[in-house]
């Protein structure tokens, strides 16, 4: 009887299909990536820079300790209440302001709605928001302070765009994105609230011992 060889699998075809099996994956595939803080750094002063002297009332100082708790002027507060006392502080318009351009000196608020009150801030273009935290300070504690602050100086431009121009300020700004940034009556307006609402916020150098 004839001896029947068992036939060889050709695994040269196999091992070009799984090549290009991982080469499917590895294009195919999207990966988390961490998405940081958009922040545009300050410029180096010149050595003959004389700082302009702010008023502490114009300052609304927050602190992030170690075990991630807050504090804003020097007082515990929950991170729920931060949006509304960031809204209150800048809305204030407690005094005059810096002179907008075209303007010779400043004059006081006429579109806050806030409190007015003469121990807080002057105007929202006089207004700042000083962060410090702890090197121990949890980043998401920190995002999460930031993303508060953004949303409170959002809430304050949508406010006052729909009151002049009868739309939200982010609906104006992707109106203004879609025009390819060619439209000179859209962008004027969207200078127009930015300058109204300046986001003035500063971060100090972390400490390391916390509060």
């Amino acid at each position: 009887m004839a001896r029947r060889e068992n036939p060889e699998i050709n695994a040269g075809s196999m091992a070009d299909i799984a090549f290009l099996l991982l080469i499917f994956f590895l294009v195919t595939t999207t990966m988390d990536v961490d998405s940081g803080i958009s922040k545009k750094l300050a410029e180096k002063p010149p050595k003959n820079y004389d700082p302009p002297k702010i008023k502490e009332k114009n300052i609304f100082q927050i602190s992030i300790n170690r075990n991630n708790e807050l504090f804003v002027d020097g007082d515990v507060m929950e991170l729920k209440d931060l949006k509304a006392a960031a809204i209150k502080f800048v809305d204030n318009g407690g005094g005059v302001g810096n002179p907008m351009p075209g303007e010779t000196k400043g004059k006081e608020c006429d579109y806050c709605g806030g409190e007015r009150d003469p121990g807080s801030s002057d105007h929202p273009n006089k207004a700042i928001i000083s962060i410090e935290s702890d090197r121990a300070t949890e980043y998401g504690t920190y995002v999460t302070v930031q993303n508060e602050l953004l949303s409170a100086y959002s809430e304050l431009r949508n406010k006052l765009c729909q009151k002049k121009y009868g739309i939200s300020f982010t609906e104006l700004e992707e109106s203004y994105k879609d025009s390819g940034r060619k439209d000179q009556d859209l962008k004027r307006k969207v200078e127009s609230i930015k300058l109204s609402y300046p986001q003035i916020i500063t971060d100090l150098d972390p400490t390391s011992d916390g509060n």
